[in-house]
């Protein structure tokens, strides 16, 4: 499986036992809540 940044970042975000995340929506991370999205963070 080929992994992209936002899936990386998640994936060290669940490691580090992260459960909330806060963040301003826009185009640049819209990756990223793709992917908060996937994992239930």
């Amino acid at each position: 499986m080929k992994l992209n940044g936002a899936r990386i970042l998640l994936e060290c975000l669940k490691r580090e036992g992260v459960e909330v995340v806060f963040g301003y929506p826009g185009a640049a991370i819209t990756d990223i809540h793709d992917e908060m999205a996937k994992a239930k963070i």
